[in-house]
């Protein structure tokens, strides 16, 4: 019962986020623009506005997500009103999975509301829905959308003040969606190169790179999107039996499995120890 409270009383505060709103609103005036304009050329396709919505989804989803959640308790804490918090009474379980529920909903609601626009505008200004495809990005999209709220609330439950939760968000989105998913000097391949191949004289063999840059939850939503399109479509690449497992797409679906319940359950656990003054 305490923790269908904590969502409760939550999802009053962060539906008045106007930031938030805001921030999913573009999302939702980009998928007008991309299926607008699309449908205007000869023989348009859901399809490529479909990928252009996935393309865009990495920029914005960690941007709302973001957003909506590295508060979520440790601006409470910051307060001092994560001890009122927890004499209702609540468990400092039902505050941490209760957050997640609760801005998980709000980020999600943001997300379907731009997919159910674009639907709109498909079945209006499209020869096909293309339904199918149409259903896998947007389940893949959401996947996506709640490993990144998860790493949020976990970074808020991980800190305890505002100015901590907006370094370690910052910090995180500049590392898992700069520094990880490229291949240059400046990024974490970068760094392993430098210290095996430069230093150790070790070799790094380009699965090995393809596996740490799809570690990052933005490159693996993006590889599991082929699970989503047609073979061939935009250069995705038909099925290939010498691929290693830990590059299929499939395997990028525990690689998502693992940031959605990850950074909630260390966050719970950080948040279980700590002095709340």
């Amino acid at each position: 019962m305490s923790l269908r409270a904590v969502v409760r009383k939550d999802l009053k505060d962060v539906r008045r986020a106007k930031l938030l709103w805001f921030v999913g609103g573009i999302y939702t005036l980009f998928a007008v623009l991309f299926f607008y304009t699309g449908s205007t050329g000869e023989n348009p396709r859901v399809l490529l506005q479909l990928w252009n919505m996935s393309g865009l989804a990495v920029l914005f989803i960690p941007l709302v997500a973001l957003v909506a959640a590295y508060l979520s308790i440790a601006g409470e804490r910051e307060s001092g009103s994560i001890k009122f918090l927890l004499s209702i009474p609540n468990r400092r379980r039902d505050v941490v999975f209760g957050k997640y529920l609760s801005r998980a909903t709000v980020v999600t609601a943001a997300i379907l509301l731009a997919f159910g626009v674009a639907a709109v505008l498909s079945a209006v200004w499209y020869p096909d829905l293309e339904l199918p495809t149409f259903a896998r990005v947007v389940g893949l999209t959401l996947y996506f959308t709640l490993a990144y709220v998860s790493v949020a609330v976990g970074i808020s439950a991980l800190t305890a003040s505002r100015s901590r939760a907006m370094a370690g968000s910052i910090g995180y989105f500049f590392v898992f969606n700069v520094l990880w998913i490229q291949g240059s000097a400046f990024s974490v391949v970068g760094a392993l190169r430098f210290v095996f191949e430069d230093t150790l004289g070790v070799a790094l063999s380009s699965n090995t790179e393809s596996l740490v840059r799809s570690l990052s939850p933005t490159t693996a939503y993006l590889q599991s999107l082929e699970l989503a399109f047609p073979p061939g479509y935009r250069d995705i690449p038909a099925p290939d039996p010498s691929t290693p497992f830990y590059l299929e797409p499939e395997f990028m679906l525990l690689v998502l499995a693992v940031w959605v319940v990850g950074p909630l359950l260390g966050g719970y656990w950080r948040f279980q120890r700590a002095e709340l003054g």
